[in-house]
């Protein structure tokens, strides 16, 4: 059965436009409410080591749809679109979901729209 999950990029934490979010709140949030089957929290997925994440975690993975809580959408496709590619994932499957300079119960709504929007 294929799964979805939730990554969350915090831009190592130290970036001012998630200064108002906590991301932990945010993923407990979703996954108590089983809105995906997995989340996870990825410091800064556009280094080179968040492609290393990436393509590990998708490799071979049964993943319906990845979305990435973060930066832009847009940016985000162009990032991770090597990684994609490598992990053999399809990248019509990544839905990018911008959340800096918001709160963190916007982020959760926000994420929770995105969800049923699929």
């Amino acid at each position: 059965m294929a799964k979805k999950g939730l990554l969350f990029c915090v831009c190592l934490g130290t970036c001012p436009s998630f200064k108002e979010t906590d991301e932990y709140e945010v993923l407990n949030a979703i996954r108590k409410e089983k809105l995906v089957d997995w989340v996870g929290i990825h410091p800064q997925l556009c280094a080179d080591d968040g492609d290393v994440y990436l393509k590990t975690l998708l490799k071979g993975a049964d993943v319906e749809k990845l979305f990435v809580a973060g930066c832009d959408p847009h940016m985000q496709k162009k990032m991770f679109k090597d990684a994609f590619k490598e992990a053999g994932f399809n990248p019509d499957n990544h839905i990018g979901i911008e959340i800096r300079n918001m709160k963190t119960k916007d982020v959760i709504e926000k994420i929770k729209k995105e969800l049923a929007a699929v």
